[in-house]
């Protein structure tokens, strides 16, 4: 086969696997261990407007791993010989700490307090795993006798940047009308003894648990009412957080494809900027989340200190961005700190528990996605239950042990160090452009810096989206697997 047939194969599989962690940002925005929860689709209304039960990504991802595989060994390895010059990794902790991870998971596996949740995460982390290697070997690498390497990146943006412009969308839709209308409704239902409401939308409600019986009563139940009448978004994800994350994840990537878009007609170019801007801005404002939005706030100065302004300028740029920033925050937020910060509390419980859990199980853990099984046991009586730590680092610890948490930890911090260092300073790297490549690395950094607070490791449409873009970004700044970055 020729090496430009090579190349076609691999955008066709970049646009497929794009297309297929599009459909996750669609249908798999919950996370893992709440798959018994997702009630099956059984009608095509349904199929279209809920969510799918989290393990169908499994059987749609299997066979695109199976054939990524294929593609990462006819690219890399050539019957006896390498492909490109030596692919024997300079940086051989790239290799090793997912598979010791992963590997660690198993051996935490076989000890497991709750099977059918380690094997829901066992899963996801497989996935988490296999789309870190398919974006660094496949996706984000260059093809022998092809000497660029973006194609096949830029085909698999197609289905990513699709589905989060659908998933901003919807978020706007959820904020301008969704919400205020279901809010209004459940209030005059609950008034008129839900004479308003058809049966059948009755009894979808209570089978969602929109609508509880109380003494006898149909209610609207009040935390429904709540999230309603906060307007907190969350596009197709599972809670406003996430969707936060999402945004730091993909904004920067967005915004910088649009503003680099000099294709376009100027007119059109600039309608495409200012509808990036407001969706991506508004879904992130209406998320309300709070650790997103000082994440954002020092992403923004990553992006003001790169600049090629004088130190003085930059250091006056920042301050005024940050006391903008924090006043926002402070007038934003005021009323959640006036009530004593519960969220913040709650997770200092969750944190503590797990690093309990830890110190308890210092080698295996509990097992892969339990963390919900020791701490009902161990939560404060007055604590909010929760399912999982909403701190992805301090979970692998609880989960899995000592071990299973310092090489994800190690993992992480070894890869974005490396991105970090190829992309502070433009270069002349086989790949993407400068402004692009800091664009991917900016998005991961919001998004594992996150991780420290939330759970998105856990959610396929986040966690798989974001290791692609992780390997990618390893090959395509500078070829970090490759002791000959230029050859190709």
């Amino acid at each position: 086969m020729k090496p430009e047939n090579k190349f076609a194969a691999t955008e066709i599989y970049a646009l497929a696997f794009g297309l297929f962690l599009g459909l996750a940002f669609w249908k798999f925005g919950n996370p893992v261990i709440l798959d018994h929860k997702i009630f099956t689709p059984s009608t095509p209304s349904e199929f279209w407007r809920e969510a799918w039960p989290t393990h169908w990504a499994n059987w749609i991802f299997l066979p695109l791993a199976i054939v990524g595989a294929l593609l990462a060994f006819k690219q890399n390895v050539r019957w006896g010989e390498p492909a490109r010059g030596d692919v024997r990794p300079t940086r051989k902790w790239l290799w090793l700490l997912p598979l010791l991870w992963f590997g660690w998971q198993l051996i935490s596996a076989a000890l497991t307090v709750d099977p059918d949740l380690t094997a829901a995460t066992l899963w996801q982390f497989f996935g988490c795993v296999v789309c870190y290697f398919i974006g660094a070997l496949v996706i984000g690498a260059p093809v022998p006798g092809v000497q660029r390497s973006r194609n096949a990146f830029s085909f698999l943006l197609i289905g990513i940047l699709a589905a989060f412009a659908f998933c901003l969308v919807r978020a706007v839709e959820q904020r301008l009308v969704e919400f205020p209308q279901t809010h209004q409704m459940l209030v005059e239902g609950e008034r008129d003894g839900w004479t308003n409401v058809p049966p059948v939308m009755l009894l979808d409600m209570k089978r969602e648990h929109v609508v509880i019986t109380t003494n006898g009563v149909d209610v609207a139940n009040p935390v429904v009412l709540k999230k309603f009448a906060s307007g907190r978004v969350m596009g197709t994800l599972v809670y406003p957080n996430a969707l936060a994350g999402a945004v730091l994840l993909l904004l920067p990537l967005a915004l910088t494809l649009a503003c680099g878009a000099k294709q376009l007609r100027p007119a059109i170019r600039a309608v495409v900027i200012a509808m990036t801007c407001f969706l991506g801005g508004a879904g992130f404002f209406w998320t309300g989340s709070k650790l997103g939005w000082l994440i954002a706030m020092a992403i923004g100065g990553l992006y003001l200190f790169r600049l090629n302004w004088s130190v003085k300028l930059k250091i006056t740029a920042l301050t005024m961005v940050a006391i903008l920033g924090l006043g926002i925050f402070a007038v934003r937020f005021h009323a959640y700190f006036a009530a004593g910060a519960t969220s913040a509390g709650a997770r200092m419980d969750y944190w503590r528990a797990a690093v309990q859990t830890a110190a308890k199980n210092p080698l295996t853990g509990t097992g892969p996605g339990t963390f919900q099984r020791p701490y009902e046991r161990i939560k404060a009586p007055d604590a909010e239950m929760a399912r999982l730590a909403h701190n992805d680092y301090l979970e692998q610890f609880s989960d899995s042990g000592i071990p299973g948490g310092v090489f994800y930890g190690a993992w992480i911090a070894l890869a974005l160090t490396t991105i970090a260092k190829r992309n502070w300073k433009s270069g002349n790297y086989a790949g993407e452009p400068p402004a692009l490549r800091f664009a991917i690395f900016a998005g991961l950094l919001g998004w594992f810096v996150q991780g420290a607070g939330e759970f998105s490791l856990y959610i396929p449409a986040l966690a798989w989206t974001a290791f692609t873009l992780l390997g990618c970004s390893l090959a395509l700044t500078g070829n970090q697997f490759d002791k000959n970055p230029a050859a190709g």
